[in-house]
């Protein structure tokens, strides 16, 4: 394999990796709970 190829695979793993771990949201509460968020700091 030619070194540019290398370079463009390399790349594109990076990207691929760094994509795959954003946010997808905000937090949100389970089905029955209260809402909570977002909160102060500290919660009394």
């Amino acid at each position: 394999m030619s070194s540019k190829l290398v370079r463009v695979l390399c790349l594109m793993c990076v990207v691929l990796a760094l994509a795959g771990c954003g946010k997808k949201g905000a937090p949100t509460a389970p089905a029955g709970e209260p809402d909570t968020y977002p909160r102060t700091y500290p919660s009394e």
